[in-house]
């Protein structure tokens, strides 16, 4: 059992990972590889000038391998159930993944909420701010949750809003996810202490 299954590894998918995974929680990814990234070419994403999206990709995935995420490749989720614990992925490769929480980054493909239950607004996920569905514990981010507005860093943005209520909820508080370099009271004077 995992703490966090989330399916799909594009931006939203391995930015949630990211963020459980260097935050104490253990995160599985399934990914297809099926991203839209393969397709961009990002000059719209903060901090990267010009890079081609399957680039971006393999640097992303480096990033989340890192932090020691299970993160497997080719591996397609097939169903979700909730169960007692939390919920089961099965997958058309391995043994279904269990976990207590489940984040769905699956693009536009809906099929995985709309299986599990999920609340929709139209065509669309409904989901809050903190990207969870009405499933408690479910998370849908990306293009599953927008109309026809997709992009990478949204995308990313809603993975992390997903990751970050997770550890909230985690934690028993507020929780964020902010660095702080060793060196800050002599590079920033002191700003450090205001967060």
């Amino acid at each position: 059992m995992t703490d966090v299954v989330i399916v799909g590894g594009g931006p939203a998918g391995l930015s949630a990972a990211l963020f459980v995974q260097k935050n104490g929680l253990e995160a599985t990814v399934l990914d297809t590889d099926g991203t839209w990234m393969h397709k961009a070419h990002l000059f719209n994403y903060p901090g990267i000038g010009s890079q081609d999206g399957s680039a971006f990709m393999e640097s992303l995935r480096e990033q989340v391998d890192s932090f020691g995420v299970d993160r497997r490749q080719g591996v397609k989720a097939t169903g979700v159930d909730e169960t007692d614990e939390g919920f089961r992925v099965a997958t058309d490769s391995e043994e279904a993944v269990e976990s207590t929480y489940l984040v769905l980054a699956t693009g536009a493909n809906r099929d995985l909420a709309e299986d599990l239950g999920c609340a929709f607004d139209g065509d669309i996920v409904d989901v809050g701010v903190t990207m969870e569905t009405s499933v408690e514990d479910a998370y849908a981010t990306g293009a599953m949750v927008r109309a026809e507005e997709w992009q990478a860093v949204i995308s990313a943005g809603d993975g992390a809003a997903a990751a970050l209520n997770i550890l909230s909820k985690t934690k028993g508080e507020n929780y964020h996810d902010f660095n702080v370099p060793a060196d800050a009271d002599e590079v920033f004077g002191g700003m450090a202490d205001a967060e």
